[in-house]
């Protein structure tokens, strides 16, 4: 294989999330602020999410306080913990597979550590099958995506090359993270098919995967 470490994005990446959990706690936090006519639909909450991202959406379109914040949180926080999200058919096969060839699986999301370990431990393809590690949000914006710290502590954690790392995500923060570190990327699109997300995704990454069967190739090729 060419590459020796896969640094994979969970939500909408791995695990249908945002359908499931993220957009639907959008709506219940829009109607607990009082502004549920400004709640969007579904692609336009993934647009947001590439571009700008989602705290520069709550901190500049939006503009709330600490405390509107506070209350998005715990809102979303419930939805997470209530619901679980399924697992892209088949891509827990791929994972398997790159584990099996000796390869190193590091999560990387903005999604707790705890939350993400718990779909790991939920899912029922691949009895007992988890990544080698998971780097969470923490609240230390310094030590995940954009930020190219979750890369670095995996080349001084692995002793891989970055040649050797492949990033894939869903979102331009992981794609922005890989790209400062000068490593190879994977722009997804199994989640959605927004055509202008989809065109800067081609036109950023160094390989664009429509399909968890194009991400196969690209491994294993």
């Amino acid at each position: 294989m060419k590459y020796r470490c896969l640094l994979i994005d969970h939500d909408d990446t791995s695990v249908e999330s945002s359908r499931s959990i993220h957009h639907p706690a959008h709506r219940e936090q829009m109607k607990q602020l009082g502004r549920e006519n400004e709640a969007v639909a579904f692609e336009e909450w993934m647009r947001i999410n590439y571009d700008p991202g989602l705290l520069d959406y709550l901190d500049k379109i939006l503009k709330l306080s600490e405390n509107e914040k506070e209350l998005c949180y715990h809102v979303w926080r419930e939805y997470a913990h209530k619901r679980i999200p399924h697992f892209y058919p088949g891509i827990l096969k791929v994972l398997k597979q790159f584990r099996d060839k000796g390869g190193y699986i590091v999560v990387v999301s903005h999604s707790e550590a705890g939350m993400v370990e718990a779909h790991y431990k939920a899912q029922k393809e691949i009895p007992g099958f988890s990544p080698d590690r998971i780097i969470g949000w923490t609240g230390d914006s310094s030590r995940n995506k954009p930020d190219p710290w979750p890369v670095l502590e995996v080349i001084k954690t692995y002793g891989v090359e970055k040649s050797e790392i492949l990033v894939v995500d869903d979102l331009k923060p992981g794609i922005i993270m890989a790209t400062t570190a000068g490593v190879d990327t994977v722009g997804v699109g199994w989640s959605h098919r927004i055509p202008e997300i989809i065109n800067d995704m081609k036109s950023s990454c160094t390989y664009y995967a429509d399909s968890i069967a194009d991400l196969e190739k690209i491994l294993f090729s």
